[in-house]
C-alpha cells in the first residue's frame, strides 16, 4: 500500500538539492590526506593506513568515486529539466573535495535556505546515515550563520529504482557464465563489514538481508549468501560475518565451480570494489580454481537516476512513496538518536 508523507509547507519546501558523497583522491598526492581525513579521531595505527593508501596507488592514486558523482549529477539535471522538480544541484563529500562546508558556503551565497540531501548509502548505520547527518550539522556550523537547513532523504534499500537494476546486472552476471553451469553456480552477496556494536544500534543487517532477498526473488533464487568484506577494525574487535574470503573458500572445498558476487552494499564502483573484488577476491579465486564473475553496482543506471528525483517528489509530498517487500520504506526523518555511534574501545 502506498500513502503519500504530509506536504511541506511553503516556508519548508527545498529550493535545493544536495548529493552528498565519501569522497577519494584523484591523483596520488591526495592520498595520504585523504586517508588523514577518514580516519580522523579513530585509533588507526598508521601502518594500516599506509596499506589501504597501496590500494589506491594500485590505481594511480585515483578513486572513481568522484567521476561518478560528476556523472550522476548530470544525468540528474537532465532528469530534472525533463520532468521537474525545477532544483538546483550541489554536491559536497565527507571526506574529500568539494567539502561539504565549502559546497553549503555556496549554496548560502546563492541564497539557498532550505535542501534535500540525498545521501549516496543505501543503508542505515552510523557510517552510513548518523555520520553524515552529524557531517552537515558540522558544515552547517562552519559556514555559519545563514547556512540552509538540510534535510536528509530516506534510505532506499528496497526501492524499485534500488532493487530492479541490481537484479538486471545480476542476470547479465550469470549470462558470462557457461549455460549448461548456472544452475551450480553460488549467489553471494557483498557489503562493508561494520563492527558488530555498530550493527546493534541500526537496521543494517536487515536492510541488507531483504535487499538480498528481493533481487534473490526476482531471480528465481533461493539459495543465496550475505558475506562481509573491507573490515578495518583491529582483531580484538567483533565485526560481522562471514568474511567474503573465508567464504569463498568454503564454496571451493565444497566443490562449487563457479560464483557471481554482487556488491550489493555499494552503489558504484570505487575502491572497495576494485580493489577488494576486483583485486584481492578475484586473485583468490583464481589461487583457488574458483570461476568468479562481479555483478556491476547500480552507478548511473536511468531507473536509479529516476529513483533520486523520486524520492525528492515525495519528501515534497508530489508522489506517494513506492517499496518492494514488506518492510514498507524506512522512516521519513532519521529520529535523535537513531544509529548512534559506537562505542569507543
Amino acid at each position: 500500500m502506498e500513502t503519500a508523507p504530509e506536504p511541506l509547507t511553503p516556508n519548508t519546501q527545498p529550493q535545493a538539492i544536495l548529493l552528498v558523497g565519501f569522497g577519494g583522491p584523484e591523483k596520488a598526492a591526495d592520498v595520504i590526506p585523504f586517508l588523514e581525513n577518514v580516519l580522523r579521531g579513530r585509533n588507526v595505527p598508521r601502518e594500516r593506513m599506509l596499506e589501504v593508501a597501496n590500494h589506491y596507488y594500485h590505481f594511480g592514486g585515483i578513486s572513481p568515486i568522484n567521476q561518478h558523482m560528476r556523472e550522476l549529477m548530470a544525468a540528474l539535471e537532465v532528469k530534472l529539466r525533463e520532468r521537474g522538480p525545477a532544483l538546483p544541484l550541489y554536491w559536497g563529500n565527507r571526506n574529500w573535495d568539494p567539502m561539504l562546508a565549502d559546497t553549503i558556503g555556496r549554496m548560502r551565497s546563492d541564497g539557498i535556505r532550505r535542501a534535500v540531501a540525498f545521501v549516496m548509502s543505501a543503508y542505515s548505520s552510523y557510517s552510513g546515515c548518523r555520520q553524515y547527518l552529524e557531517d552537515i550539522a558540522r558544515a552547517r556550523e562552519a559556514v555559519g550563520p545563514g547556512a540552509p537547513d538540510i534535510d536528509k532523504l530516506r534510505v532506499f534499500y528496497n526501492h524499485p529504482g534500488f532493487i530492479e537494476p541490481v537484479t538486471g546486472h545480476v542476470l547479465s552476471a550469470f549470462q558470462r557464465i557457461p549455460e549448461e553451469r548456472r544452475s551450480g553456480t553460488a549467489l553471494v552477496f557483498s557489503a562493508h563489514c561494520i563492527p558488530v556494536s555498530m550493527a546493534a544500534t541500526s537496521r543494517y543487517e536487515a536492510q541488507l538481508a531483504e535487499a538480498c532477498r528481493l533481487v534473490s526473488e526476482r531471480l528465481g533464487r533461493s539459495d543465496w549468501r550475505l558475506v562481509y568484506q573491507s573490515r578495518s577494525g583491529p582483531p580484538s574487535q567483533p565485526w560481522l560475518g562471514p568474511d567474503i574470503g573465508d567464504y569463498l573458500r568454503e564454496l571451493r572445498a565444497a566443490g562449487t565451480r563457479d560464483v557471481v558476487i554482487v556488491p550489493i552494499g555499494f552503489v558504484s564502483d570505487h575502491m572497495e570494489v576494485l580493489y577488494d573484488l576486483d583485486t584481492e577476491a578475484s586473485e583468490l579465486c583464481e589461487q583457488l580454481g574458483l570461476h568468479m564473475v562481479r555483478a556491476a553496482t547500480v552507478g548511473n543506471h536511468p531507473a536509479f537516476v529516476s529513483m533520486i528525483r523520486e524520492l525528492v517528489c515525495e519528501r515534497m509530498g508530489e508522489l506517494p512513496p513506492r517499496w518492494l517487500g514488506n518492510l514498507g520504506p524506512s522512516h521519513d526523518v532519521c529520529e535523535p538518536g537513531c544509529c548512534p555511534a559506537p562505542a569507543r574501545r
